[in-house]
């Protein structure tokens, strides 16, 4: 198969603090982490590798701008799917007692899916969901 962009390998977060990120992504999340370097870390994840990269880091190495968004300002949004609608409830409830900052309590929403948002240390939104009756239905009608 000929190389494709769409063959994502890795998520990379760019963090602020990668002690703070590491923590957080173990201790609240459940990840394992899969390697750890200076102002780098990265975690065992389903098809996809979960990384995140210290701004002050990349930016020495490779010269990209190390210019903090303001607080609470999303530049990513992180989704993971999960099979059943009382799963979002369950992690929810899980994730709560961790400390995790959730928006609110997990909701139905218009796009036919249960979901609960939650952001990590440096504001990375993360979406928990799992379809309604019906899965996605024509509002996510697939693209050829």
């Amino acid at each position: 198969m000929p190389a494709s962009i769409t063959r994502i390998s890795d998520v990379c977060l760019l963090v602020e603090n990668i002690e703070r990120t590491v923590d957080f992504y173990v201790e609240k999340l459940g990840f394992r982490l899969r390697r750890r370097a200076e102002g780098f870390a990265d975690f065992h994840g389903q098809g996809v590798t979960l990384a995140a990269w210290e701004l002050d880091h990349i930016n020495r190495h490779i010269g990209v701008s190390k210019l903090r968004s303001p607080r609470h300002a999303h530049k990513v949004c992180v989704a993971v799917q999960l099979d059943r609608p009382a799963d979002i409830d369950r992690m929810h409830a899980e994730l709560s007692a961790k400390g995790v900052p959730f928006y609110g309590p997990p909701e139905d929403y218009v796009w036919n899916a249960r979901c609960a948002y939650f952001t990590d240390p440096d504001d990375t939104l993360w979406e928990l969901y799992a379809w309604l009756d019906g899965g996605p239905g024509d509002y996510h009608d697939e693209q050829p």
